[in-house]
This record gives C-alpha cells, structure tokens and sequence, in this order.
C-alpha cells in the first residue's frame, strides 16, 4: 500500500498554489537580525563560525554575516565569517546589512576586497508613510538616498539588495519609485518587508504579486525577489509560503525566530514546512542541533512544545496515543509509527518517536517502555508501574521507574 493511501490529504484537494519543483532559497538573518532581539546574547565568534556550518549542512543557501558598519566588533566578526565562508568554499552565499549610506557601504566593500568573497550589501532604509511621517522624509529624499547608496554599492563591485522596510504598509506610488530606482541603478535583488509583523497571507501575496508586475516585469531584468517577515501576528510561515506562491524566490528567517520583538520567520519551520511540501530534498537530520546550538550561543531556550524541535515536539504519555504508536511500530513501518499520531514524521529531521510512563498513559506505555529497556515485562511489575503513574501529577523518569523495577525484583 503506498502512503497516500493512508492519509486523505486536504491540504493538495486543489492544486497547490505553489507548483512542484518550484525553487525556494533562503537567506538566514540568525546571526544578524536573530541577535537584534532583546534578551540575546551576541555569540562568540567560534560559535558564529559553528553556527555558520551548521547552515552549510542545511543546505540554506544564503546568510547574513552582519552589519560591519555598527562597530569594530561587528567588522571583526563579518570578516572572519566572510574568511571561513572563502577558506572552505562554502557554498552558502554571504550577504551584509547596511543603511542606505556610505559610511555603512564602506566597510562591507573593505571586507570583500580583503576577503575575496562576493558578499551582497543589503542597504535598506523605511519606506512608510508613518515611518516619513516620524522622521520628516520626503519620498524624493529617499529616492535620492536609494539612488546613491545603489549606485556606491554596485560602483564598488557589490552585489546589491536593495530593501525598504516597513513595505507592507507602504503605498503602491512610492513602492514602484523606490524599487524601480534601486533597479535602474543596478539593483539585482529586491526585498520587500513586513518589518513590524503587519502581513496576512493575503497582504505578503498581493504586495509580491504588484512589485513583480508592476516593478520587476517592466524593468526588463532579472531580479531576485526576497521577502522578509516578522512573527508578531504568528503569521510568518504562512505569509513567507504565500509571498513564495506569489512569486518570491527567497525567504529571509532565523533559527528560533530569533530577532526584534517576537522575532523574524523561524528557519527551522520553513525547512520543515518545504521539506514536507516536497520543496526541497535535502538532509536535514542536523535541524535539532543547529536550534540548539543557536539558543545555547544566545542564551536564550526553546519552549518544551516548540514544533519539532522542541523537547515535547515528539513525546507522548497519552495512552490511546501510545497504543496506536506501538500497534505502527510492531508493523515495522517507520512512515506508519511517525505519522499515525504526527503530521510531522520525526525521521525526516534525525528524529524519534518517545513514549513515556505518566498519570494519562495505559499498559501499552508500560509494555513499550520496557520492552526498549530489556526488562521482562512480569504482570506484577506492569500494574506497579503503572499505579504509580497514576498517582503521580507528572510523567515518571527512567530513574524512577528503574527503581520501581528493582523494588520489584527484591519482591
């Protein structure tokens, strides 16, 4: 029997509205805007080097490195990621933020000449109505501005993204004129911004369909487009799926959701998602330890009940759960045990399936659980453990059962 034939699949009962084999990149911003966010710590530079192959085992195709115009540290720490990047010949793709200003531009070009690696300046300035209408700007400022920082990065052997943030509540007239500039200026890439977490699915879809018809499409180029969302509504996978059925080609996100406030698209869930859809096809068995590795290097935790990488993401102590679970694995399918009580199959992202002892469970947790550990499951020992479940206000440790095992052995 093949696998579809076991789950009726209401998310494909129409066509999909993004085709097979469309391709899909993403830029990761872990270790720019992820460490903006409030209560992180900025990682060592080992661990932006350990965190930087951990993308590279992904297969994420693009990183942001930093911002060097903030400071010393910063030009530091960009440069020796840009240097491991060209030692290794890594094959994800460098890029920097940078203000639409020189001062910002500047350091970044220093960094690819000493370096030898192409990296992308990525100069971004606010492009609403309520962000011109706090900081007094004009739109004919900022596209004046657009023009020279485009125009500075590409003179000096950049390749150049151009973004403006804030560009879901930004108005079409100003939109059109901004990018169309970047463009004409030499701009092969355009990133469009829910910057405050403004987007539904239908806002990122109609605002990457209009820049493509109205902006790209006539410019007669070929240009990349990006879309970079923040999570405030909880809608940052859902946007980031609808801008790519739109037609965007890249999806900025961060490990964890790392980044300012509650934080940008999470990575993690965007690879899984992909992979899931049939998107992409790559390895992704070290998706666990790239998270932890992150919220280790930050100091920041993953919540218990975090989708698939959190602690609980796979757990059970349910009883009526565990007994479909164990019935799965006895038919020695590995599909069949991930999926009858997941929609995610742990083994596609180096996972597994646990079923543990607690006041919820039944006899087949308890059968399962000694069974994995080698233990003669006697009808006396089972009911012990399982009356001590039931009086306990938390699922039972190994420990603790291991010691209900050897006071039953004494018996």
């Amino acid at each position: 029997m093949q696998q579809s034939e076991w789950i009726y699949d209401w998310n494909v009962d129409t066509p999909p509205q993004i085709p097979p084999g469309t391709r899909v990149l993403l830029d990761d911003e872990t270790l720019r805007d992820g460490l903006q966010n409030p209560s992180v710590f900025d990682p060592t530079i080992d661990d932006k080097i350990e965190i930087l192959h951990l993308m590279e085992s992904l297969g994420i195709d693009a990183v942001n490195i930093g911002l060097p115009g903030a400071g010393p540290r910063a030009v530091a720490d960009t440069e020796a990621l840009a240097r491991e990047i060209a030692t290794n010949r890594m094959r994800i793709k460098p890029n920097c933020a940078a203000r639409t200003h020189e001062n910002d531009i500047r350091p970044i070009v220093d960094i690819s000449q000493r370096v030898g690696v192409a990296i992308e300046a990525a100069t971004f300035l606010g492009s609403s109505p309520i962000r011109r209408l706090v900081e007094d700007w004009t739109v004919d400022h900022l596209e004046r501005t657009t023009e020279n920082a485009v125009k500075f990065a590409v003179q000096h052997g950049l390749p150049s993204m151009y973004v403006t943030e804030d560009t879901i509540r930004t108005d079409p007239e100003t939109i059109k004129r901004l990018y169309s500039t970047a463009i004409r200026n030499g701009a092969r890439a355009v990133v469009l911004c829910d910057t405050v977490g403004h987007a539904t699915p239908n806002g990122a879809f109609n605002l990457v369909k209009f820049v493509i018809n109205e902006v790209v499409e006539p410019s007669g180029e070929k240009i990349r487009v990006d879309w970079h969302g923040h999570n405030d509504r909880g809608l940052s996978i859902a946007n980031s799926l609808a801008a790519v059925a739109a037609g965007a080609h890249q999806v900025h996100a961060a490990a964890n959701a790392l980044g300012e406030r509650v934080g940008n698209t999470p990575m993690e869930l965007m690879l899984v998602n992909l992979r899931l859809m049939g998107l992409i096809d790559r390895d992704l068995s070290h998706l666990k330890v790239y998270c932890e590795k992150v919220a280790a290097a930050t100091k920041t935790t993953i919540p218990p009940n975090y989708p698939v990488i959190g602690h609980d993401a796979f757990r059970t102590a349910t009883g009526v759960h565990a007994a479909a679970i164990v019935k799965a694995m006895q038919k020695q399918d590995r599909f069949l045990a991930d999926a009858v009580y997941s929609g995610v199959p742990a083994h596609l992202f180096g996972l597994d399936q646990i079923i543990e002892i607690g006041p919820m469970s039944g006899k087949s947790n308890v059968l399962y659980w000694l069974a994995c550990h080698q233990i003669s499951a006697e009808d006396a020992l089972v009911g012990r453990i399982l009356d001590a479940a039931k009086q306990s206000a938390r699922v039972l440790t190994d420990a603790e059962i291991r010691a209900l095992c050897t006071e039953a052995a004494r018996r």
